[in-house]
């Protein structure tokens, strides 16, 4: 029998459910701060039946959690990527790890050069440039991890001119603050 309209009936309306947060969390009444439960940190399996977020009620694509950690300061920095992580290409390194190892490591070749250049031999620059080949590319490959690209994109310095603009404006930027791939924020995380 097909369907036939009859105004007199009233619509169907749908079950109501009572309204409330998806995430499983409590609403507050107008004006006040909601209350939330206590999140595992980064890492942590959540209960069962509760999402699991990284240290913020918000979830892991919220912002840092709190301040910012200290810069490390160039001891520290060549410290940690030449005797800590040598060749570890896993983690982030934050922008202070990467650029105060930079500019040790220049620093210290260009006293090599002219050290050689009273020689005449280009012997203490190339045994520097072999001893921090790996070193350089590991921490260049945390970098990149920090803002959340890969860090076989230090290719892209192949690429005259273009590619090594490229590759420094990346090297510059601010480290991501969420949590992502390659493990926590070095500045804000755990």
């Amino acid at each position: 029998m097909p369907y036939q309209y009859d105004p007199n009936q009233q619509p169907q309306q749908a079950p109501q459910q009572p309204a409330g947060n998806p995430y499983g969390q409590q609403q507050a009444p107008y004006g006040q701060q909601p209350q939330y439960q206590q999140q595992p940190q980064f890492g942590q399996q959540a209960p069962y039946g509760q999402p699991q977020f990284a240290q913020n009620p918000y979830g892991p694509q919220a912002g840092p959690t709190g301040p910012a950690k200290p810069q490390m300061d160039i001891k520290t920095a060549v410290e940690t990527v030449v005797l800590k992580k040598y060749a570890d290409f896993n983690g982030r390194a934050r922008r202070s790890e990467y650029w105060w190892f930079a500019l040790a490591y220049g620093v210290a070749s260009i006293v090599l050069s002219f050290i050689d250049g009273l020689w005449g031999t280009p012997v203490l620059q190339g045994l520097l440039g072999l001893g921090l080949l790996v070193p350089s590319l590991a921490v260049g490959a945390r970098r990149l991890h920090d803002i959340g690209k890969s860090g076989w994109m230090l290719l892209i310095a192949l690429i005259p001119i273009v590619g090594a603009i490229i590759l420094i404006i990346w090297l510059a930027k601010d480290s991501d603050p969420r949590p992502n791939e390659y493990g926590p924020s070095p500045k804000y995380g755990a």
